[in-house]
């Protein structure tokens, strides 16, 4: 669960406040980042508790996690075009806001399931919105100094990534040993959301283009890009089915062998696809010019860790659902990089928010991959579906490295 740019050099009436001065300004627009990815990841290890305390269903579970893609979308389809106009910060702060009130209704649930539904919802439009400003914000706020604009995709990545795998480790733990875990387990995220909304309140907002600056710039959008069509958009979904894959469908195919201390392992495992999506970053850095090699690479790497989690269900063994979910947070790192950096040289800033917003709707497709494999496991054995995964990715890996060979020269703004 649960994420995921800015990108060249912005028009001078989109950055006119933002100067040299602002030195690590970006770090404002990462830890927002952080503080809703934490909170869109912390509900992924907290199913079986409230399974076993307040007896919501694995059903029901399974649709609180629907709910938040079906809010996650228009956020992220709403979020970007209105950050293009009303600027990034503007609908950061709303959706900082959004998300402690998720928190908040979530912890309510506690006392009265019902609402977790609503939390969910909230949750997601405010993951959406956030993502798809975010990372466009950070990337203004690092044109400060120069070399800055390059390292926005590793950047937006690392920030998503932290809060993704610190949300749901800090709630395993406060739900194995915590008093009132139903309600302890949504304190941190609520403190550290509304700490990010005080320092965004203050931070550097650089001013949209007058409506005329952007009327001259738009040109094409670059979301009808060929190669955004072609190469960016199918390669997205699988972002997220990976990060998914190792949180929602592995750690459960071992429960059977740790009883009562699933959740506590579910707490454990879920840091792990983010800390492999960071560790991985330096390598997808000096590939990030290699755009064939990188694509390859990153399914690759979906490749080798769907074919190992196959082999952890089959075997039950709790040390290859480890080794699986690195290797695929490996892939879900390598991914979000080689996506964000394609973004970064095709849009302009004009429309860099409504690219980045698609590009994250087409990625969180993904994140649903555990709802449909948990209902074609009714008539298909896990192993089978992990290993037919396996070869759409290899199919898509080919697929890239044709159309980016065709579309090398296209990269046009």
């Amino acid at each position: 669960m649960t994420q995921p740019t800015s990108t060249t050099t912005p028009s001078s009436a989109t950055t006119r406040r933002i100067t040299p001065s602002a030195g690590r300004a970006w770090l404002i627009a990462a830890f927002a980042m952080a503080a809703v990815g934490w909170g869109a990841n912390q509900f992924a290890p907290l199913l079986s508790l409230y399974e076993t305390s307040r007896g919501v269903s694995t059903a029901q579970g399974q649709g609180m996690f629907v709910l938040y893609a079906v809010g996650l979308v228009p956020g992220l389809l709403l979020g970007g075009p209105l950050s293009d106009r009303r600027g990034r910060r503007h609908i950061m702060l709303w959706a900082l806001a959004l998300s402690v009130a998720a928190s908040v209704v979530l912890a309510v649930g506690a006392w009265t399931t019902v609402v977790l539904y609503a939390g969910r919802l909230i949750a997601g439009v405010a993951s959406g919105a956030a993502f798809s400003c975010g990372t466009s914000w950070l990337g203004e706020l690092s044109a400060g100094s120069p070399g800055d604009a390059e390292r926005v995709p590793r950047r937006a990545t690392v920030a998503m990534t932290a809060g993704f795998g610190l949300g749901p480790l800090a709630a395993g733990l406060l739900a194995q040993y915590a008093p009132a875990p139903l309600v302890a387990v949504y304190l941190p995220h609520i403190v550290l959301a509304a700490v990010a909304l005080a320092l965004a309140w203050r931070a550097p907002a650089p001013t949209p283009a007058a409506p005329a600056a952007r009327a001259k710039g738009l040109g094409t959008p670059s979301w009808r890009h060929r190669r955004f069509l072609l190469l960016v958009l199918p390669v997205a979904p699988w972002v997220f089915l990976t990060g998914a894959v190792a949180l929602a469908t592995l750690p459960g195919s071992v429960g059977a062998l740790l009883g009562d201390h699933l959740m506590l392992f579910t707490g454990l495992v879920t840091p792990l696809p983010a800390l492999a999506g960071v560790l991985v970053q330096p390598l997808a850095r000096r590939l990030r010019d290699r755009s064939r090699l990188l694509n390859v690479l990153s399914l690759a790497l979906a490749v080798v860790g769907l074919l190992v989690g196959a082999a952890a269900v089959h075997s039950t063994s709790i040390a290859l659902v480890v080794v699986g979910a690195l290797v695929l947070g490996a892939a879900y790192g390598a991914l979000m990089v080689s996506g964000l950096t394609e973004i970064q040289r095709l849009a302009t800033p004009h429309h860099l928010g409504r690219t980045v917003a698609i590009f994250q709707a087409a990625a969180y497709v993904g994140y649903l991959s555990p709802f449909f494999i948990a209902l074609i496991a009714r008539a298909v054995a896990l192993p089978h579906i992990l290993v037919a995964l396996a070869v759409l990715a290899g199919a898509t890996a080919i697929w890239a490295a044709v159309i980016d060979g065709r579309l090398a020269h296209t990269v046009t703004r």
